[in-house]
């Protein structure tokens, strides 16, 4: 058993190609290639277009992260890997050039979960504070918003909810579409919202009426919310009146933070643990994180958010989760794992 592992973790999971090396709970290297500029034109990501862009930034992102941590792949106690879950033709650029150089340099593989390592992203925080559990983890992404109840990072993860459509960053990408803004939307929105009325029109909150939350008390909506906004830009348009975007994007914003912090308290206050920690790119808007601030404080619950360098997807996130299952004595993952699309967040570690 290795207190302090140097570990390398691969992050090839969407649009962004992570390479993240750490030692034990302390960050070494974290370098990301994005294709997202080659997505824009096309308004959202295009997997076989992501999965061209991992192979062809893989080595370069490598060598950059081997440099900025000055040490070889000789030097390294183990390798980690997101095996899942993710869009199935980059997972496997990921995993297999990850099984290629775990067999090159004759180091232990771990495939790990991409949406854990949000989670284990918090122990990497400049502050050098201990994440303490459990704790409920809210993961908010552009392919996944989900609610879970972190007892224990390794063994001891429960998913509580996640959205059964669009996740909140897809619906902040088709948002911001109707309103003529570019992609990806979140930025986008964030920036416009910023001069409008984030109460200038009520938008509906989904899965959040009575009837809703008997079957969906920790789940997620936001098609309806895209809906909603489209048939209210169409109304204004078909009256002749111009579109108040700032407006708009405030109320939209809005109706998704109250959503996601409504439910996410909730969860605190019914399993009685008076920690949040927020993970995932679309914490990085401002608005959500102004409101977590505000609700969290007035609940009595201790906030957490991870450095905005690591809330996006980043191989840091897998190094730090593949340190600690080399810390806690786990075996390696089998060579014969691969890709899994749908690997769920329980599985901490793929076998």
């Amino acid at each position: 058993m290795i207190r302090e592992p140097l570990v390398l973790g691969i992050e090839t999971s969407c649009d962004e190609t992570g390479i993240g090396i750490v030692r034990g709970r302390t960050l070494l290297a974290n370098v990301i290639a994005s294709s997202m500029d080659e997505h824009a034109r096309y308004g959202g990501v295009v997997p076989e277009i992501a999965a061209r862009a991992h192979l062809e930034a893989l080595q370069p992102t490598l060598s950059a992260a081997l440099a900025e941590a000055d040490v070889s792949l000789d030097d390294l106690d183990a390798i980690a890997v997101t095996s899942g879950p993710g869009l199935a033709g980059a997972l496997m650029v990921g995993v297999g050039a990850a099984k290629a150089l775990a067999l090159g340099a004759g180091k232990p593989l771990y495939a790990v979960n991409h949406l854990v390592g949000h989670v284990g992203a918090d122990v990497l925080r400049d502050d050098g504070s201990e994440i303490e559990l459990p704790t409920i983890a809210l993961l908010v992404s552009g392919g996944h918003t989900s609610l879970l109840h972190v007892r224990d990072l390794v063994d001891d993860v429960e998913l509580l909810g996640e959205t059964i459509d669009d996740a909140a960053g897809e619906a902040f990408d088709k948002v911001a579409r109707l309103l003529g803004l570019p992609y990806p939307g979140g930025p986008q929105i964030d920036r416009v919202a910023a001069d409008g009325d984030p109460a200038a029109i009520r938008f509906p909150r989904g899965l959040t009426l009575p009837k809703d939350l008997e079957k969906h008390r920790y789940d997620f909506s936001f098609s309806g919310l895209k809906t909603a906004v489209a048939r209210w830009v169409e109304k204004t348009e078909a009256a002749g009146s111009p579109v108040p975007t700032a407006d708009v994007a405030a109320s939209f914003r809005e109706a998704v933070v109250d959503v996601l912090l409504t439910k996410a308290l909730a969860a605190c206050a019914d399993r009685g643990v008076p920690r949040l920690l927020l993970g995932g790119g679309v914490v990085a808007n401002a608005r959500v994180r102004e409101v977590a601030a505000a609700r969290c404080a007035e609940a009595g619950i201790e906030l957490r958010i991870p450095p905005l360098s690591l809330c996006t997807d980043n191989g840091a996130m897998i190094a730090v989760l593949g340190a600690e299952l080399v810390a806690r004595g786990r075996r390696p993952s089998p060579l014969s794992f691969g890709a899994d699309s749908t690997l769920p967040v329980t599985s901490a570690q793929a076998l």
